[in-house]
C-alpha cells in the first residue's frame, strides 16, 4: 500500500495498452495508479486528463505519471505493458529480441523500487518475456505472472456468444498453452450456461471459432495496420489485477511457470490458475484428450523455442 493507505498499482509504458489498464484502474477504484514511460510529458499529460475525468466519472482514485521510477516505490502490483507493438506481417515472436531488452532494464527497475510486488507481463512475445522478468527481478515465480489467456479466452467466449446469439455473462470458455498461434482453445470444456457449447453450435462453426481464437491478435492488427489490439488486453490486465488486490482466489488462465504440471517443468505456460493476494496460489491440472495433449506439445515446443533464443 502506499503512504495514504490505499493500494497501488504501476503500469508500465503510457501507450495504448498501458493508459487504457490505469484508467479502467481508477475508474473501477481498485487502487490509485502510477504510470511510468520513457516519453517526457505523455504518461504526465495521460494521468492528468484522466484526473480532470474523475468529477464527471465519479472515481476518488489518483493516478500520476512519471519518467521515473522513484514514484512506483511500494507498488502492490506492477502491469508491464512497455515493448514495441506488432505491425502487419510481424508474429510476436519477431518482438524477442528488442522486447526482451526492454522487459528486463524495466523489471530490474520495479524490483529495486518494490521488491515485495505482484508482476503482471502484458509484452509481447509474452511467455518468454516472463522467462526475462522472473530472471531480472529474482522475485519468485508465483509473483511473475504472464496476461494472456484471459485475453484469448475472452475473444473466444465472444465469438461463442456472437455465433449461438446469448449472453456473454453466459458463456464460460479457456485456452490453453502458448500466446500465440499455438494456443489451444479448449472447446470441449466450454459452456453456455452449464450446458456444453455443442448442444448450441455445430462442429464446424465450432472449429471456425477455435481457429479465430487462435488468430485473434493478428486479425485486429489487420484492421488497425499501425498498431495491436489494446482494449480487451487492457480489459484482462486488469481482471488479473482485481483478483490479485482482492483476493478473489478467481480462476483464470494465465502464463505460469510450471514445476511438473502437463509434464513441463521451468517453463511458463497459459493454464488455469487461481489467482490470490500471493499472486498465483495454485495451478489446476486438467484431463487432456490425446488430440487435445498433442496439441498442447505443439505449443509447448514453439514456447521453447523462444526461450532457447533468449
Amino acid at each position: 500500500m502506499n503512504r495514504s493507505g490505499r493500494r497501488k498499482v504501476t503500469v508500465v509504458g503510457a501507450g495504448f495498452v498501458g493508459a487504457t489498464a490505469a484508467q479502467r484502474i481508477i475508474e473501477k477504484g481498485l487502487a490509485d495508479v502510477v504510470m511510468v514511460d520513457i516519453a517526457e510529458g505523455i504518461p504526465q499529460g495521460k494521468a492528468l486528463d484522466m484526473m480532470e475525468s474523475a468529477p464527471v466519472e465519479g472515481f476518488d482514485m489518483a493516478i500520476v505519471g512519471s519518467n521515473n521510477y522513484e514514484a512506483t516505490a511500494d507498488s502492490d502490483v506492477v502491469v508491464v505493458t512497455a515493448g514495441l507493438p506488432r505491425k502487419p506481417g510481424m508474429s510476436r515472436d519477431d518482438l524477442l529480441k528488442t522486447n526482451a531488452g526492454i522487459v528486463g532494464s524495466v523489471c530490474e527497475q520495479i524490483a529495486k523500487y518494490s521488491p515485495e510486488a505482484i508482476l503482471i507481463i502484458v509484452s509481447n512475445p509474452l511467455d518468454a518475456m516472463c522467462h526475462v522478468a522472473l530472471k531480472a527481478t529474482g522475485f519468485p515465480s508465483k509473483r511473475v505472472i504472464g496476461m494472456a489467456g484471459v485475453l484469448d479466452s475472452a475473444r473466444m467466449r465472444h465469438f461463442i456468444a456472437d455465433a449461438a446469439k446469448v449472453s456473454v455473462k453466459n458463456v464460460q470458455a479457456f485456452v490453453l498453452g502458448g500466446h500465440g498461434d499455438t494456443m489451444v482453445p479448449l472447446m470441449r470444456y466450454a459452456t453456455i450456461s452449464g450446458i456444453p457449447v455443442d448442444r448450441f453450435l455445430d462442429k464446424a462453426t465450432i472449429d471456425a471459432i477455435a481457429d479465430r481464437t487462435r488468430n485473434g491478435g493478428i486479425e485486429i492488427v489487420n484492421y488497425l495496420k499501425t498498431g495491436s489490439a489494446y482494449y480487451a488486453p487492457s480489459s484482462s490486465a486488469v481482471e488479473m489485477v482485481d483478483a490479485i488486490l482482492n483476493d478473489r482466489k478467481e480462476l483464470l488462465p494465465c502464463a505460469v511457470l510450471l514445476n511438473g504440471e502437463y509434464g513441463v517443468k521451468d517453463l511458463y505456460l497459459g493454464v488455469l490458475a487461481k489467482l490470490g493476494k500471493d499472486g498465483v496460489e495454485q495451478v489446476i491440472q486438467l484431463e487432456l484428450l490425446p488430440e487435445e495433449q498433442a496439441n498442447l506439445e505443439v505449443s509447448i515446443a514453439a514456447v521453447k523455442e523462444l526461450v532457447t533464443k533468449l
